[in-house]
């Protein structure tokens, strides 16, 4: 029998989801409890994430499915982040860029770039709809930042949401141009936001979830140290 998922830091209304197929392991299925915010103070939402819940748009969702506790909240002591081999190479590679940062807003040249993310790395046939993509990332409850990265000729190829507390720096979504795949901007992106945490005297950045058995959620577990939520709600060091 699997243990309950953690209450909500706050007296909220939960409403049960209908299943979907699970995106992360194949043959199974999702079930999400969720709350809807129309604001939400950055320290709150960080309780909620220490609680093993993330936010989509304005949607604040903790998975609740039977028999699986599979997604496993992640996070990083920003203090004591050592990067790997392979994320200093990355830091190093991408010492070109101009990096700036700004509350979000989905522009014509973002939304390009989205729209070639998801058909040219992600392999998806339909075309991206722009109020879904606003709905998704841009519509956000609490305070969100955007990272926005250009190459020496002006470029944008990649751009991050995170979001920020007091305390904490959580990366939503990161998207990039395909064609700059040798950059590796998905672990540069990472280590960047990392470091302006660092910078700022924030405690943690938060991953999201990691999924043991999903290819597509092993890079997490390469930042160390990390910190993973068990199934009481505890933090524990990996």
């Amino acid at each position: 029998m699997d243990a309950p998922a953690p209450n909500p830091p706050v007296a909220v209304s939960l409403t049960v989801l209908p299943d979907v197929a699970c995106p992360y392991l194949p043959g199974r299925t999702e079930t999400l409890r969720a709350v809807l915010a129309s604001s939400i103070d950055g320290d709150t939402y960080r309780a909620f994430m220490d609680t093993g819940f993330r936010r989509s748009g304005r949607m604040i969702y903790q998975p609740v499915c039977n028999h699986c506790r599979a997604c496993v909240p992640i996070r990083v002591p920003v203090a004591t982040f050592e990067p790997s081999k392979s994320q200093r190479r990355a830091w190093k590679r991408n010492q070109d860029l101009c990096i700036t940062s700004d509350n979000p807003d989905l522009t014509d040249e973002k939304f390009d770039l989205y729209c070639r993310y998801v058909r040219d790395w992600h392999n998806r046939g339909e075309e991206a709809n722009r109020e879904s993509l606003e709905q998704f990332l841009y519509d956000s409850p609490t305070e969100t930042l955007e990272f926005a990265y250009r190459a020496p000729d002006g470029r944008l190829i990649g751009v991050g949401i995170c979001d920020v507390s007091g305390e904490s720096l959580s990366s939503v979504y990161f998207y990039f141009d395909p064609t700059d795949h040798a950059r590796a901007l998905g672990t540069f992106s990472a280590v960047y936001e990392i470091e302006w945490a660092k910078v700022r005297r924030l405690s943690h950045y938060y991953l999201g979830y990691w999924v043991s058995g999903c290819a597509a959620m092993s890079y997490k577990a390469n930042f160390r140290p990390h910190e993973l939520l068990d199934e009481c709600g505890v933090w524990k060091s990996e």
